[in-house]
């Protein structure tokens, strides 16, 4: 069988259980004692195998393989967990990652050799597989007495039932049900492996497995019949569990038998064998998710960097307004034919503009419909940061904690994918440019523990995701120094330039402060690639900083580039795009209040001085020597700052599609991009932020 046709899922999927590992992994290394959490990484290690083994991708299987040995250990008290083992399985995620990433890629998994790895853990398991030996007098005594008239039911099965007392009194107690559950598959199944996975899968789903027969390995390497049986633990009833497993394909028959039919010998003594039955509990609440929306999904995370996963009540709404936008067009055609046959009277006129204007209200409602479903959760890129954070405070040798809200907050998909790098420099230069050592945090009456905060928050038809930290903030004095040594101002400039200026020198291209070049930072390629990145899609970046106290960096985004409103103008007899989301607001200006300042056209405005850009001159376009008493000026701002565009006439406000011009004209000043309008004719979208 072909398998690459599920290659895209596998990869899904696995990105997925990878992110939710990364969280666990961080919570557990917080709180060694907390193993609230470890059935999840465990049935993550479990899942990844079956999958990567049915996929025949073996690296991966042998890795999960011998994780999930040390895991089950941990689970039952055999092992301890310490900073070594939450280090070697951070190094698992690692390796797990690179082979994932490698498969996105090539579709292979790599030349990365994790063999060590595996020796790692299979010592691990090895030096604490030792169980202390039991008295065959307490073997006796612990054994259930099973009414004589059920024994036949539980010597149909052969799974033994005689060390599992304790943990099936702990079921009762806790309203959980333990069930023997018999699967029987298609004789002519042709991947058994693969079909008990998708079993196991299941009904981890909805409770816990506590043993199999054959064993798991066994079943996993095909030594079976048609036929295995479970001991499983959940709060469904037997119905549910049927109907469940036999909507999976190639199952013939599921026989499923409660437990509590069993007469039972209780004792107080603890079982060989624990299952997480607490976990139970959160499993139900998949449970009534799945019964409320079949469709619903549980997350955004890990996708793909070509899909997007839409919950299905988007998706219904979206093609409710398909339907509508059917029903108009057929309206308009009926329309037009009674236009044609008929003379034109009032009525029809009537008739034509109420069309038109549903027209309008359902384009609108298919717009956001579809901006919707391009939107995802800025949670996706935040999730990387606080292992980004872990690793580089250990390396640095700093206490640092990371905050993080507002990761629900949504924006478009090609937005998120281009956020990542800017973040990953910023949070660097606050970790090792900000925040300083303890011993300096010390000195200076700070707590020893640094903070780094990731906001996310919606404002207006934008997004602002801030990077804030309480380390030693930016000196505008150190910028000024290195900038009159680099050449970058002159010293008059200097004089007259405020902090705020200064600190904006750190976003020209090669400028650093730092004197020492850092692996983290201090190459002088951090700021000004922050800076590229964000104004590419037509986001801003501003810069906040108190010195002692820290620095902010506020990012505002839109929330998508597909579609955006715009103000359409002339310029001689060409037509431009204004995004609104840049513009202030529209003013006229008189001619004779225009001064000139360091060949600069200014002007005081609002009691503020307010830069003239005439667009003719910055785009080329012939323009005579025009004495207008009165300028037409759209203040434009970009953060804090403002600038004035003369334009010749004002056409109004549109909702246009942008366009991009292609590899051949990239780089054109001032120009983000073009858009079709209503005749056929092409409109260029202009970008203020290269007009500052």
């Amino acid at each position: 069988m072909d398998m690459s046709q599920y290659l895209e899922i596998f990869i899904d999927e696995s990105k997925e259980h990878l992110q939710t590992m990364n969280e666990i992994l961080l919570i557990l290394e917080g709180d060694v004692e907390n193993l609230s959490h470890l059935g999840e990484i465990f049935r993550i290690a479990h899942t990844l195998k079956g999958m990567s083994g049915t996929m025949g991708f073996t690296k991966v299987a042998d890795l999960t393989h011998k994780m999930e040995s040390v895991l089950d250990l941990v689970r039952n008290g055999v092992l301890k967990v310490n900073s070594n083992i939450v280090d070697i399985l951070f190094e698992c995620f690692d390796a797990l990652e690179e082979y994932i990433e490698n498969l996105e890629k090539t579709g292979r998994e790599g030349d990365l050799d994790s063999s060590e790895l595996v020796k790692k853990l299979a010592l691990l398991a090895d030096n604490n597989t030792q169980k202390p030996e039991r008295k065959s007098a307490d073997r006796k005594e612990e054994k259930p007495q099973v009414n004589e008239e059920k024994r036949s039911f539980v010597e149909e099965f052969h799974i033994p039932l005689s060390d599992i007392d304790g943990v099936i009194s702990k079921a009762f107690e806790m309203g959980v049900k333990p069930y023997l559950v018999r699967v029987t598959l298609d004789s002519g199944c042709m991947l058994k492996a693969a079909r008990a996975f998708i079993v196991f899968n299941t009904l981890e789903r909805f409770g816990e497995i506590l043993k199999s027969h054959p064993l798991a390995e066994e079943i996993e390497d095909e030594r079976f019949d048609d036929s295995f049986e479970i001991l499983y633990f959940t709060k469904l009833d037997e119905h549910y569990i049927q109907t469940e497993l036999l909507n999976i394909s190639e199952i013939s028959d599921v026989f499923v038998k409660a437990l509590a039919e069993i007469e039972y010998s209780i004792t107080e003594k603890k079982a060989d064998v624990e299952v997480d039955l607490e976990h139970v509990e959160v499993k139900e609440t998949e449970i009534e998710a799945k019964s409320k929306d079949e469709g619903q999904t549980k997350g955004d995370k890990g996708k793909t960097s070509k899909t997007v996963r839409v919950e299905i009540g988007r998706l219904d709404n979206l093609m409710n307004l398909v339907s509508e936008l059917i029903i108009i067009k057929t309206r308009l055609e009926d329309l037009d034919t009674t236009s044609y046959h008929k003379s034109t009277d009032q009525g029809s006129k009537n008739n034509m503009n109420e069309a038109i204007e549903y027209l309008e209200r359902i384009t609108t409602s298919l717009h956001d419909a579809v901006m919707k479903v391009r939107m995802v959760p800025v949670e996706r890129t935040f999730n990387r940061f606080p292992r980004l954070v872990r690793d580089l405070s250990k390396e640095l040798g700093k206490n640092i904690k990371l905050f993080m809200s507002g990761e629900e907050t949504e924006v478009d998909r090609t937005v998120i994918d281009e956020i990542g790098d800017p973040l990953i420099h910023l949070i660097r230069n606050s970790l090792d440019h900000g925040i300083e050592s303890p011993a300096e945090r010390a000195k200076l009456g700070k707590e020893e523990t640094g903070f780094v905060a990731l906001r996310a928050y919606p404002d207006g038809n934008t997004v602002v995701i801030e990077v804030e930290d309480d380390g030693k903030g930016i000196n505008p004095e150190i910028i000024k120094k290195k900038a009159l040594e680099k050449k970058v101002i002159t010293k008059e400039e200097a004089e007259f330039m405020s902090d705020k200026e200064l600190i904006n020198l750190l976003f020209n291209a090669g400028f650093s402060t730092v004197d020492k070049v850092t692996d983290l930072s201090g190459r002088g390629v951090g700021l000004d690639v922050v800076k590229s990145k964000i104004e590419a899609i037509n986001g801003t970046v501003e810069v906040v900083s108190n010195l002692g106290q820290g620095s902010k960096f506020i990012i505002r985004l839109p929330l998508t580039l597909a579609i955006i409103q715009a103000l359409m103008v002339n310029l001689n007899k060409e037509k431009f795009a204004i995004p609104l989301n840049n513009i202030k607001e529209i003013t006229t200006i008189e001619t004779n209040k225009i001064t000139m300042v360091q060949d600069q056209e200014v002007v005081l405005y609002r009691n503020k001085t307010l830069p003239i850009i005439r667009m003719k001159e910055v785009l080329d376009i012939e323009h005579e020597n025009e004495n207008l008493d009165e300028l037409i000026v759209v203040i434009v701002k970009k953060g804090d700052v403002e600038a004035g565009l003369v334009v010749d006439s004002l056409i109004g406000q549109q909702e246009i599609v942008i366009k991009s011009l292609g590899k051949y004209l990239t780089g054109i000043k001032a120009i983000a991009g073009a858009t079709i309008l209503g005749n056929g004719s092409v409109a260029l979208i202009v970008d203020p932020n290269q007009l500052f």
